[in-house]
């Protein structure tokens, strides 16, 4: 198992393990520790000439310190898409820190983050192939809406390399 693997599943496994002690962290502002974990799809923006952008799926999982500053891992993978007279697929394993500014008396929030992700890019047919891997500084920028304080929808315009970018709308469970 590669390290970027290896951070990213020890996040996801420290995020669930919070989610019991979350009452027990206070912040002197009324504010706890949030965990929360979710779902996304999308596009893949892949600059692969013939290559048409793939659909992506997704999970997230992260922390929320206070109502700010947070971490966030996710994995996002693809379907085959049309690459000449084959198929091209895409995935990606990120972890980032994140970065919320809630509108005043509403839902809304802006959301950024920043941190690194490795994509991995694979196609074949029969006139052309295609295998990369990159492990690079990715960042993202999105707005969301907390429905109530368990739930919430997010859209969000992550690049991930010089060659891919992804586009994605998700929930989240917060515990």
């Amino acid at each position: 198992m590669k390290t970027l693997q290896k951070t990213l599943l020890a996040l996801a496994a420290g995020s669930l393990l919070t989610v019991g002690a979350q009452a027990a962290v206070s912040y002197g502002n009324g504010y706890t520790g949030q965990p929360y974990v979710g779902a996304k799809v999308g596009k893949f923006d892949l600059d692969v000439d013939g290559a048409k952008d793939p659909t992506a799926y997704g999970v997230v999982a992260g922390y929320n310190f206070d109502p700010n500053f947070g971490v966030e891992a996710e994995y996002v993978g693809s379907d085959d898409a049309d690459y000449y007279n084959g198929d091209i697929d895409a995935k990606t394993y990120g972890a980032y820190g994140t970065y919320r500014y809630g509108f005043p008396n509403t839902g809304l929030y802006a959301k950024g983050k920043l941190g690194i992700a490795e994509t991995k890019v694979k196609g074949s047919s029969t006139f052309r192939n295609v295998d990369s891997s990159k492990t690079s500084l990715a960042g993202g920028v999105g707005l969301g809406y907390s429905v109530n304080p368990n739930f919430g929808l997010e859209a969000e315009y992550d690049i991930l390399n010089g060659d891919t970018n992804l586009m994605t709308v998700g929930a989240n469970l917060k515990f």
